[in-house]
C-alpha cells in the first residue's frame, strides 16, 4: 500500500512540474487556469478567451488586422510606419509607440475594460532617444489624451510586461509628474524576444465604484491558455512619487494618491525601446461580477 501511496504522489509531482516547465512561469499570483468544465469559456472575435463577459450591449473594439489604419477608432502617435509580415501581423519599429482607440462623439467612454493583444519582440532598439528606459509593453486605460498641453486629462492605470519576463503595474495622476511607483512588481517568465506571447490587462471598479480592482493575464505559450500574474486593488494610499510642490505645480485637483475610478476616452497599446509584431488587438467593456476563470 506505502508503494502504491508513494507511486501516485511520484506521478502527481512529476506532472505539476511538466506543467510548470511547460508554461515557463516562475511565479504566478495564482495557479488556477481555465479548466472548469461548470463556465462556459466564451471568446471574442478573435478566438481568444475572454476571462470576463462583454457587458449587455458594451462596446468592443477589435483591430483591423487588414489595415489597422483604416480604422477611425484606431491612431498612432507620431505616425510611424506599420508593415504586415507573412503571418499576417503587424510590425512596428519605432521607439515611442502610444496605439491608441479612441472615442468618436456619442459613444460611450471606456472604464470596466478588459484589454487584450499577442505581441512578439524582434529586437530591442539601442541607444534610444526615449526617455523612458525600460524595455516594455503596456496596455493602459483610464483617461484621454497624454501631453504637456492638457497634463490632467493624462491618468492612467498601467498593465506592463518587459522584455525579460517581469510585470507590474503603475497609476498615473497627470503627465508627464503624476507617475507612482511600480505594484507588484515580479518576474513571470523567460525573455519574450522571439516569440509570441498574449497579454491581458483588466481594469474595474469595485465597492460601489471607490475603489479600483486591477489584474493581468498571460498566455505564456502562445496556445490562449491564460495564467493570472498580478491582482491587486488601488483603495488609496498608492502615491504618486514626485514631491508635493512638484506634483501640484500642475493644478489638476487630485490627491497624491487619487483613485482613478472615472472612465477614459482613450486606451492605449504601448511599447518603449522594441522592435515588435501585433495581432489580435481588442478592448471589451466587462460585466467583472461573472468571471470564467477558476
Amino acid at each position: 500500500m506505502k508503494i502504491i501511496v508513494l507511486s501516485a504522489s511520484l506521478f502527481v509531482g512529476i506532472a505539476v512540474c511538466l506543467l510548470q516547465t511547460h508554461l515557463q512561469i516562475f511565479y504566478p499570483i495564482t495557479v488556477s487556469i481555465f479548466a472548469s468544465t461548470q463556465i462556459p469559456l466564451e471568446s471574442d472575435n478573435f478566438g481568444i478567451r475572454e476571462i470576463y463577459p462583454t457587458k449587455e450591449n458594451g462596446r468592443e473594439w477589435h483591430m483591423n488586422m487588414e489595415n489597422p489604419q483604416e480604422d477611425e477608432h484606431f491612431s498612432i502617435t507620431f505616425n510611424p510606419n506599420i508593415t504586415r509580415q507573412e503571418d499576417g501581423s503587424w510590425r512596428i519599429s519605432t521607439p515611442v509607440v502610444r496605439m491608441n482607440v479612441n472615442t468618436l462623439e456619442g459613444e460611450t467612454n471606456w472604464k470596466n475594460v478588459e484589454m487584450t493583444g499577442y505581441a512578439k519582440i524582434a529586437g530591442v532598439i539601442a541607444n534610444s532617444s526615449n526617455k523612458v528606459v525600460e524595455n516594455d509593453l503596456t496596455w493602459y486605460a483610464r483617461g484621454g489624451k497624454h501631453n504637456q498641453e492638457i497634463p490632467c486629462e493624462a491618468t492612467a492605470y498601467m498593465g506592463g510586461l518587459y522584455d525579460n519576463g517581469k510585470v507590474g503595474w503603475k497609476k498615473e495622476l497627470w503627465f508627464v509628474g503624476g507617475y507612482t511607483d511600480e505594484r507588484q512588481s515580479a518576474k513571470v517568465t523567460n525573455s519574450l524576444v522571439d516569440r509570441w506571447v498574449g497579454w491581458k490587462v483588466i481594469i474595474y471598479n469595485i465597492n460601489d465604484n471607490s475603489e479600483v480592482k486591477l489584474e493581468s493575464y498571460i498566455d505564456n505559450t502562445n496556445t490562449n491558455y491564460w495564467i493570472k500574474v498580478t491582482d491587486l486593488v488601488d483603495d488609496g494610499g498608492w502615491y504618486a512619487k514626485m514631491p508635493d510642490s512638484n506634483f501640484f505645480d500642475a493644478e489638476c485637483s487630485k490627491d497624491k494618491d487619487f483613485i482613478i475610478t472615472n472612465s477614459g476616452s482613450t486606451a492605449t497599446f504601448r511599447s518603449d525601446n522594441l522592435i515588435w509584431d501585433f495581432k489580435n488587438l481588442s478592448i471589451r467593456e466587462i460585466e467583472p461580477a461573472e468571471s470564467s476563470y477558476q
